[in-house]
């Protein structure tokens, strides 16, 4: 990719404004863009965060046959791609009448997620953000990447690398591989744990608790050096949605859909997934190829909600594991009662989620379903299914209908990162507001941008996370449509003022 310069629109110099164009956002995953518009007094006027690919899943997954859909869909991420195989199967398992899985299939499948979620969250607290949380949102560019943290704080990485590491073995022993595995299919799953497998977790898995509890005192000690910035810096009310356990636990695997408003009282409970097109909607806009859902209840302009960890251990009763419970408590007791908004808070959450995953690995991982019994269910044949997990990043919709020769008719793909998308662009106009207003552009303001979308963990395409040097072309233009200023940042990180002089920052 190479960088692009974005002119003022028409509609945009007429009203006297220009432009700031930050693309693409990087250190997340897929492409996206931000644009912010600024009146003649530097004052920020709108802040969009576009997303500028199409992939076209839904289409060219019709006409399959339904049992290759688990497999096909994981390409939409090499991240979590355990998620997309295993919404896929949950929705196929009602068009084979697999109502339920066996006993084994569903604590196979509960040990592939948790490993999967424990993997992603290691991978984007260690690599992607602990840069801008250990070294500062504007510190030298240079430093803020994996190998800056490994080599001021070796430890940190050292962990954070395991952890994930750990997380892919629990995947690679369910589903095959490490990542694009086989390992759910519609009505169960194609294998056991084999012994071998799970002693060499059972080996690792008392220090991996360990390791997550020290991660959880990182965010913590992050949120208590800096409070200030913590529950300031992008924060923003929203409603919040997940899966819970019929008792109210938290259930990363299944669940009924609650809903909660921005002051923590609950808008709906018990609601079934196969009703989410009863409680959900999708507003389409313009400027972007991510739609924007909404409670149907309360409308588009005050439906819009959170999803992922922040909303996940507010809006359950309790985590169903007692080291992440203790966690979640005091987490919940940062707030003094009222629920937290704020952005960066993500990453404290983030952290218990981890703890609390290994805990049920580490329970899975002792049962003896795993290594033994039946993997395959068959009930009445349906025409069609929604399967709903709670992903990384939030809740996951599958929904899929098949026709009478086994090919999908329909397929429709609510992702994490698109329940997000309006509170990600509120996020990004209160930093925009907060520390863009009046300054001169510098790398390290721009990241304070990027730093509260990269909180969100975004999948912008559902694609591979975005490491290392990525451009980036920021321009300002001036109210008849004139280049007063610009900033780039090639491939290799060097930055040039006006294509130019070099900016005077670290390169």
């Amino acid at each position: 990719m190479t960088p692009s310069l974005e002119t003022a629109a028409p509609e945009v110099v007429a009203q006297g404004l220009r432009r700031v164009a930050i693309d693409p956002v990087s250190r997340v995953e897929g492409h996206g863009k931000v644009t912010i518009l600024l009146d003649a007094q530097n004052r920020v006027q709108q802040v969009r965060l576009h997303i500028v690919e199409f992939r076209g899943f839904e289409k060219f997954i019709e006409g399959r046959p339904y049992w290759e859909v688990p497999v096909m869909v994981q390409r939409l991420c090499g991240i979590c791609p355990v998620s997309h195989h295993l919404a896929a199967s949950k929705a196929f398992d009602r068009v084979v009448g697999a109502l339920p899985v066996t006993p084994s299939a569903d604590k196979i499948r509960r040990l592939m997620h948790y490993g999967q979620v424990m993997q992603s969250h290691a991978l984007h607290f260690f690599y992607l953000s602990a840069p801008d949380l250990l070294f500062g949102f504007d510190s030298e560019v240079n430093r803020r990447n994996i190998v800056g943290v490994a080599q001021a704080h070796p430890d940190i990485a050292r962990k954070g690398v395991l952890l994930r590491k750990f997380g892919q073995e629990v995947i690679r022993a369910t589903a095959g591989k490490r990542v694009h595995g086989t390992g759910s299919v519609p009505g169960g799953v194609n294998k056991h744990v084999s012994l071998e497998d799970r002693a060499l977790l059972q080996r690792d898995v008392a220090q991996m608790i360990a390791w997550a509890q020290d991660a959880v005192e990182i965010a913590k000690q992050l949120h208590a050096q800096n409070p200030a910035l913590y529950d300031g810096f992008g924060c923003v009310r929203s409603n919040m949605l997940s899966l819970v356990r019929a008792d109210g636990a938290l259930d990363l695997y299944d669940g009924v859909i609650r809903a909660r408003d921005g002051a923590g009282k609950i808008l709906f409970d018990g609601a079934s997934d196969q009703g989410y097109l009863d409680l959900i909607e999708e507003e389409v806009k313009p400027w972007t190829y991510m739609k924007f859902p909404f409670l149907k209840s309360l409308g588009a302009e005050l439906g819009w909600y959170r999803v992922g960890p922040l909303a996940r251990l507010q809006n359950c009763d309790f985590i169903p594991s007692p080291l992440a419970e203790a966690q979640r408590r005091l987490f919940l007791d940062w707030g003094q009662g009222e629920p937290i908004h704020a952005t960066l808070a993500y990453h404290w959450a983030r952290m218990i989620e981890v703890l609390h995953c290994i805990e049920v690995i580490k329970e899975l991982l002792d049962d003896p379903d795993i290594l033994s019994g039946e993997l395959m269910a068959f009930g009445p044949r349906r025409r069609g299914g929604v399967g709903v997990i709670e992903a990384p990043r939030g809740t996951l919709i599958h929904h899929y209908e098949v026709s009478d020769d086994d090919l999908v008719t329909r397929c429709n793909l609510i992702v994490a990162t698109t329940h997000n998308n309006q509170a990600m662009n509120e996020a990004v106009r209160s930093v925009a507001r907060e520390y863009l207003d009046g300054r001169e552009l510098t790398e390290g303001l721009l990241n304070h941008i990027e730093v509260a979308i990269r909180a969100y963990d975004p999948c912008l395409s559902c694609a591979t996370h975005a490491l290392g040097q990525m451009p980036l072309d920021v321009a300002l233009v001036g109210p008849e449509g004139e280049l007063i200023d610009r900033v780039v940042k090639s491939h290799d990180g060097v930055f040039l003022h006006d294509l130019g002089s070099p900016v005077g920052l670290p390169t």
